[in-house]
């Protein structure tokens, strides 16, 4: 069967892109851009294939489609902005084999502008095709929230924005074949900047939350029984909860030096969200102190490596910080995770805890950084020697919470 979809870019984009397609019984081509690709159980992948699922190696199948999603991942770059080589990489491959009436999308997160001022000369140069003419051509942020059962790209409403309106019907009419609902933005450059509102969105807001964690410390206040009581405002409050740091793969943009206009909330937001890891290794050593012991030599264990719960994911995991500063301390570091089978640091091996109640036991100190699902959080409390809870799961009292 051949496919109608090439999704250009499994990785975290464009591999939950790929499952909603085939659910859908959309025969889809995956075409991989670099080394990233996501995490897939062999029982999910022989499902994807029996779908209509075929992962590519050579590119002439994408001359054979009548949608192709770029969701090439874009990290953050050496000066500090976006990486599109891997979008750029897609882009030259697809628009080598590009045909008229095929509609390109574009799902990676980018700044304002990048469909219509990079890819667009991209594709119409190797293409010798036309954007809005030959082609359509429309970007559609990324809504994926890995893990989230509640909220899947079928129940999720898609942003849509065109070139053209012909663009922008065209990618609705693929969308529609995978979501209750398509909202159509004004143009491309509108659908980027909602990506953008949405990514900055989230780390303002947990900037924010973090320094609340930091001050409510200071005096003496529970901020977790803040949180509770302040959530149950039915108007001008959505409840962010603290952590050791902010991961993922939405990079938070200030557009510092994008037309000439930067953000500054965001900016400052960077630099809170920034800080927390080595907030939460001064928790830690005041803690030891506290109980008598030095930061040097101490054995601390860490709970949960990932950058979210119940996934093996560690991009931007704050947990790769925090063993640092440990280690620059002189502590001893070891770590319990059930998605992470081995885990290095400073391309040092971390001693990984088999025995998880024996090791928090054993430990002077356990920190939990990510709360995964099958961390029992009062058995660990009772085990353990010295708790620092950073993610607020610990019952009240049972713990040290950030």
């Amino acid at each position: 069967m051949p496919a109608d979809l090439a999704v250009i870019g499994l990785g975290p984009y464009g591999l939950p892109l790929a499952q909603a397609a085939v659910a859908a019984g959309i025969p889809t081509l995956g075409y991989t851009t670099g080394p990233e690709t996501g995490p897939l159980s062999p029982a999910e992948l022989r499902r994807m294939l029996s779908r209509g699922f075929r992962p590519a190696t050579d590119p002439a199948g994408l001359g054979r489609v009548r949608t192709a999603v770029i969701c090439a991942p874009t990290p953050r770059g050496v000066d500090g902005g976006l990486d599109l080589s891997q979008v750029e990489a897609a882009a030259r491959t697809l628009a080598a084999r590009l045909r008229p009436h095929t509609t390109v999308i574009l799902e990676s997160p980018v700044r304002p502008g990048t469909t219509e001022d990079f890819l667009r000369p991209l594709l119409e140069k190797g293409s010798g095709l036309r954007a809005g003419r030959d082609f359509h051509l429309a970007y559609a942020p990324s809504r994926v929230d890995p893990g989230n059962r509640d909220h899947t790209p079928a129940n999720t409403p898609k942003v849509i924005g065109g070139l053209t309106p012909a663009c922008t019907e065209s990618a609705a009419a693929f969308y529609s074949r995978l979501t209750d609902k398509v909202v159509r933005a004004r143009g491309p450059r509108e659908a980027e900047t909602v990506q953008l509102l949405e990514t900055n969105f989230r780390h303002v807001n947990i900037a924010l939350v973090n320094e609340m964690a930091a001050l409510c410390h200071d005096l003496g206040v529970d901020l977790w029984d803040v949180i509770r009581c302040a959530e149950t405002k039915p108007f001008g409050f959505q409840a962010f909860r603290p952590g050791p740091g902010v991961g993922g793969h939405g990079v938070p943009q200030d557009l510092t030096g994008h037309a000439g206009r930067p953000l500054r909330m965001v900016e400052l937001a960077q630099q809170v969200n920034g800080r927390m890891p080595q907030y939460v290794v001064q928790r830690a050593a005041a803690l030891l102190n506290e109980h008598g012991k030095s930061a040097r030599g101490a054995r601390v264990l860490l709970l949960g490596v990932t950058y979210k719960a119940d996934l093996a994911d560690q991009q931007g995991t704050p947990a790769h910080e925090v063993a640092i500063r440990l280690m620059e301390l002189g502590a001893s570091v070891s770590y319990h995770d059930p998605h992470v089978a081995s885990w290095s640091v400073l391309d040092r091996p971390v001693p990984r805890a088999d025995s998880l109640y024996e090791a928090a036991a054993d430990a002077d100190l356990t920190i939990l950084l990510q709360q995964h699902r099958t961390y029992d959080m009062q058995g660990l409390s009772v085990k353990a020697q010295l708790l620092l809870d950073t993610r607020g799961a610990t019952p009240t009292g049972a713990a040290h919470r950030l």
